[in-house]
């Protein structure tokens, strides 16, 4: 038979594991993540390559002109409004479950940009944001030389 050492508040620190997984499921992820909060967020890809930055924005249902994006230091803002639909008069509405209002998204981005050179382009309900790296900012790999 082997000793092992008694350890009191494991199994607690376990539970407590367990719980806040649950919580954060629980507030985090739809419905319920949405319904306790009033702002509706686009979805966001950012991907990253040698010589850019590529940020895609799922806006369905808007238009470019419903949309700004701005780009100050290191902080790309992305802003604009999803306007509701107008109800017609003799319409009952059974079910509500689409976002609408303002919705503002920032990022700090983790190097330097040519914000000369950046460009936006909207094609079916995506904003897609190209931003190109600075010469700094791009990755040099250094030989390794053997003696």
């Amino acid at each position: 038979m082997d000793l092992v050492p008694r350890k009191p508040f494991g199994e607690l620190s376990i539970l407590r594991r367990e719980m806040d997984d649950l919580w954060n499921r629980f507030f985090n992820d739809p419905p319920f993540g949405r319904l306790i909060s009033q702002q509706w967020l686009p979805s966001v890809d950012i991907d990253e390559s040698k010589d850019k930055l590529v940020v895609k924005v799922e806006l369905p249902g808007l238009d470019a002109k419903d949309v700004s994006v701005s780009l100050a230091d290191d902080l790309l803002t992305i802003r604009g409004e999803k306007k509701q639909e107008s109800e017609e008069k003799d319409a009952t509405r059974h079910t509500v479950e689409r976002y609408y209002g303002t919705f503002e998204r920032s990022f700090r981005l983790p190097m330097e940009i040519k914000a000369d050179k950046v460009e936006a382009t909207f094609d079916k309900g995506v904003l897609k944001i190209t931003l190109p790296k600075a010469e700094v900012s791009k990755r040099k790999e250094i030989e390794i030389k053997v003696k």
